[in-house]
């Protein structure tokens, strides 16, 4: 907790106590005061006095608060009016507690201390003293600050975070901002950047972007009142008369109501800057709206300050090109969506934004006061940005935002100018998705091959094994119809050779009819033909074969057939022999 600076006064009734908590929630603070003890509490800030006389709740206390100023005041009745409380000057004093009670009781009763298992007394009991040490706040004057390290609307802020540091660490991405110039800033968020980049989750939403294509074609409020406004324009309507087509709900005028009406002494310089980060703010915020769909989301606030260099590393600009270009990097490395589309698509939103004038422009800035507002830590950017653009955009110039919405039109933004190497990254990543699609297409093509040939060699063999079997029923049926002439022929050229040489048949029935004529067999003198398997009679059978192998007469054909219409048989040596 943070001890604010305050500061004691009297009057003969009355003890008027002011506290200064700039950058308080002030929304919701608590006051608690009862005999001597006084104790404050306002986000971050927390004050605890003990005073020296005594104070009582009657209903005429009072309280007020300076939002220019930062300063509660609070009048509390004394409890004996008229009496003078000493020392109110004697800050150290009364920021001290009470002085501490004894530690061990006035009377002890011997052994009813119960001592636990490891051997220490349990003294739940016993109070605890929550009260904490808190030391004066000497406030740094601004002269001893470095005049490059200011911030906030048009730089004029400094000094807010030397003492709200830990509380805002999780607002901000620069440490210690106080003492951190604008050109060390860029540094830090450059390389913040780069660190921050992951290449992975880039080349995720490039290859996937079925959810980008979703955000990319939602409509914004704005979309249906800027074509609103073209219509009009092209029917010659005036400028003037278009600022009725934003129209502010009755909670937006609520919020208009409790601004602080105040004017804003900026050089030439600051000047620019307001307009330059005006831009930086609106493009954030039109991310928001766009990749949310127009529903606020606890992470809302987080996307807004994150995407804004102005408001987490109270950046200064000087051109709209390097405002674009940060925004660029921004949205490629932190949000959830993560895609160059969406960067060119939330600048067209805000030059839509900024050419429909002043009142849109202060209906965004209204919202993004809601969701700061809303949110715990980011409350402190309000009053350092937001509060104050909403008051100085009532009275800004139209023509000055319809100038500023030409220059960021005019502005252009490629890949390579984030100097994050996107396009590299892409080509690589395309050749690595050509080679694996041809991979791919080469493996399907190989297992559509492999299986007509399989079924190919399938129909081959099934042709084959028809085949093979058709012609052994016709070898069957031959060698049927070859056994029914068997008789006939055999009989006639066993007459035949052994009525004109004497010759002996060797009959092999295995071969259809083919007949083989030894002579001087027995065949001729009316002994039977021995079988070449017959036991016994296979070694003269061969031998004789041997000696007779010229003599060896082939009958070619059974009856029927065109060899046996001729009536001659073919010898070895292939010549047609008559039959005589």
């Amino acid at each position: 907790m943070l001890t604010p600076a305050f500061d004691l006064s009297q009057d003969s009734n009355f003890l008027t106590i002011a506290i200064r908590v700039p950058y308080a929630r002030v929304s919701e603070f608590d006051v608690y005061f009862e005999g001597v003890d006084f104790k404050f509490y306002a986000k971050p800030y927390f004050l605890r006095l003990t005073l020296p006389g005594r104070i009582v709740e009657n209903g005429s206390e009072q309280g007020s608060y300076d939002a220019d100023k930062g300063i509660f005041t609070i009048r509390l009745p004394k409890e004996t009016p008229g009496q003078h409380f000493e020392g109110l000057n004697m800050l150290t004093a009364l920021l001290a507690p009470r002085k501490s009670r004894t530690a061990k009781p006035l009377v002890e009763e011997i052994g009813a201390s119960e001592v636990s298992e490891e051997g220490v007394e349990d003294d739940d009991d016993e109070e605890f003293d929550w009260e904490v040490e808190q030391s004066p706040y000497e406030e740094v004057p601004e002269s001893a600050l470095n005049p490059e390290c200011r911030y906030g609307f048009g730089n004029l802020r400094s000094g807010v975070f030397q003492r709200l540091q830990d509380e805002l660490s999780d607002v901000i991405d620069i440490k210690d901002p106080d003492f951190t110039p604008a050109a060390e800033r860029r540094q830090k968020r450059l390389a913040a950047e780069l660190a921050k980049f992951d290449p992975d989750h880039y080349l995720a939403d490039f290859f996937e972007d079925e959810a980008i294509k979703q955000v990319l074609e939602y409509d914004p409020w704005w979309t249906d009142t800027y074509s609103k406004m073209m219509a009009s324009l092209e029917k010659s309507q005036e400028q003037e008369n278009l600022a009725a087509l934003v129209s502010f709900s009755e909670e937006e005028k609520y919020q208009l109501r409790k601004f602080v009406n105040k004017s804003y002494l900026l050089d030439k310089r600051a000047h620019r800057q307001v307009y330059y980060s005006l831009i930086d703010i609106l493009l954030a915020y039109c991310y928001e709206t766009r990749v949310t769909e127009g529903e606020k989301n606890v992470e809302s606030a987080w996307n807004i300050r994150k995407l804004s260099p102005t408001l987490c590393w109270f950046e200064t600009w000087t051109n709209v090109h390097e405002i674009l270009v940060s925004f660029g990097r921004r949205v490629l490395c932190y949000p959830l969506y993560r895609h160059f589309k969406l960067v060119t698509k939330t600048c067209r939103d805000t030059i839509k934004i900024l050419q429909l004038g002043k009142s849109a422009v202060l209906k965004c800035l209204l919202d993004i006061h809601k969701i700061f507002q809303e949110n715990d830590p980011a409350y402190i950017l309000n009053d350092l940005y937001i509060s104050d653009y909403c008051v100085w955009i009532q009275k800004a110039k139209s023509k000055k935002l319809a100038a500023l919405a030409e220059a960021l039109k005019e502005a252009s933004l490629t890949k390579a100018q984030l100097g994050l190497e996107l396009e590299e990254l892409e080509a690589a990543a395309l050749l690595v998705q050509e080679e694996e699609t041809a991979s791919k297409a080469a493996a399907h093509s190989i297992s559509r091959q492999q299986i007509p040939a399989s079924s190919s060699e399938t129909s081959d063999s099934e042709e084959s094994d028809s085949t093979a079997s058709s012609e052994t029923e016709d070898s069957d049926s031959e060698q049927e119809e070859s056994r029914g002439s068997e008789p006939e022929a055999g009989n006639a050229l066993l007459g035949l050779f052994a009525e004109k040489s004497g010759a002996a048949l060797l009959w092999d029935a295995g071969v259809g009819g083919t007949a083989l004529a030894l002579p001087g067999s027995d065949v001729g003198q009316g002994k039977p033909l021995a079988p070449s398997w017959a036991p016994g009679a296979s070694g003269p059978l061969i031998q004789e074969l041997g000696e007779q192998l010229e003599t060896t007469v082939h009958v070619s054909e059974p009856k029927g057939s065109a060899a046996g219409k001729q009536g001659g048989v073919r010898g070895r040596d292939g010549r047609q022999t008559p039959e005589d």
